[in-house]
């Protein structure tokens, strides 16, 4: 079943109420935070709502839970990306789909980017395969939407800040109704 914008919304709302893993911030105050960098650096709509919803997958995944407990990669990029793939145009979900090879690497082409990431993201790390060598990391810049990737990930890192002020779901959400609507047509 193709998940409507209200799903979207109380997805959000009520699963996204739940701490980040082991970060310090909520999934929501996490997505509303990314989706505000994204916003203050320019970013078109499409990419806007890539970063308020790229852990959707988090969020869908019913067995995440017991992933994490175990050490296991659920490959929520994956997921969220097929969750959302009938809502959206590829100008959002494949960055979402990208943003945890973004930060392979990024790992492989910014010596300094390792040292930036919490703990929590240098664990995930590990579980989703490492840092890239040399020809995967030639080949994941080449793919289309993977500097949209990068960006979303640089974004993602940084949005994990306890007690920030952002807009409201309701104003990022207008960003993933305008997609949704573009797609539509």
């Amino acid at each position: 079943m193709t998940p409507t914008l209200d799903d979207l919304r109380s997805l959000l709302e009520d699963a996204g109420a739940a701490q980040y893993g082991n970060e310090c911030v909520s999934q929501l105050a996490h997505a509303c935070q990314c989706a505000l960098l994204a916003e203050q650096n320019d970013a078109d709509g499409a990419l806007i709502s890539a970063a308020l919803l790229h852990d959707v997958g988090h969020l869908v995944d019913k067995r995440f839970a017991q992933g994490q407990a175990r050490d296991i990669d659920r490959q929520h990029e994956i997921i969220g990306a097929a969750y959302l793939g009938k809502m959206f145009p590829t100008s959002v979900t494949e960055p979402i789909r990208l943003h945890v090879d973004a930060k392979r690497y990024l790992c492989f082409a910014d010596k300094d980017y390792f040292d930036t990431l919490s703990p929590a993201s240098v664990r995930s790390l590990e579980l989703q395969g490492g840092i890239f060598a040399s020809a995967e990391a030639e080949s994941f810049i080449a793919a289309p939407f993977a500097v949209d990737a990068v960006n979303l990930r640089k974004w993602d890192d940084l949005a994990k800040v306890p007690d920030l002020a952002t807009p409201s779901l309701d104003h990022f959400m207008g960003y993933v109704e305008d997609a949704y609507q573009r797609h539509a047509a």
